[in-house]
């Protein structure tokens, strides 16, 4: 972003909006090992051991993801350090009453307070997603706009799947459907916003010369 006093910031440019210091990225398989190792712990503990078993070890494993997270950008990411704090409070009421009700609504909390983030942001003309999503690409302000609604109303989405899924299902299914259900589900979604993505994608003049 242009850092010349005198000049005004580019109307359709939102990459400045939230701006922190430098990013430093992580290899993207990497990322989602640690936003999939988590979940992979807590589906095989629940195989072996049940579900409260499960639930103390994922707690466990979240602080580790957001840890090594941290270790290795050096910054806390707003999506897993929301989540893990979410966790820990659910995870601990589920462990202390001894209620898996408590884990269960957890997913549905996350999604909904991002979704209630993204939406409320967007009416106050602040598209919110590059924080909550730690994103890195640049977008024009249309561009946010369009994806911030788009992410805001999927993160509601999953909320309501989560509540009829585990209203409805057993708790095993339930742990089935949080790892090979939800995940799928997101990336799939996230990889059909690549159009919008490419169409609104700001280009670094420097590499057209």
């Amino acid at each position: 972003m242009t850092q010349a006093p005198t000049a005004a910031p580019e109307p359709n440019d939102d990459s400045g909006l939230l701006e922190g210091p430098p990013l430093r990225a992580l290899n993207p398989m990497l990322k989602l090992a640690l936003e999939m190792g988590p979940l992979v712990v807590f589906f095989l503990a629940n195989q072996r051991a049940g579900i409260f078993m499960a639930t103390g070890l994922f707690m466990g494993a979240v602080l580790i993801s957001l840890a090594a997270s941290y270790a290795l950008t050096r910054r806390l990411p707003i999506m897993p350090m929301v989540t893990a704090v979410v966790v820990l409070v659910f995870g601990g009421l589920t462990l202390y009453l001894q209620d898996d009700h408590f884990i269960k609504l957890k997913p549905t909390i996350v999604n909904s307070l991002f979704g209630v983030v993204l939406l409320g942001g967007l009416a106050f003309g602040k598209p919110l997603l590059p924080v909550v999503l730690d994103t890195v690409f640049r977008l024009d302000h249309e561009g946010w706009r369009k994806l911030t609604f788009r992410w805001g109303l999927f993160f509601f989405a999953l909320a309501a799947i989560n509540e009829v899924v585990w209203r409805t299902q057993t708790t095993d299914f339930w742990v089935n459907f949080k790892v090979f259900g939800i995940m799928p589900l997101t990336l799939a979604f996230a990889l059909s916003q690549t159009p919008l993505i490419l169409k609104h994608e700001i280009k670094d003049e420097a590499a057209g010369e």
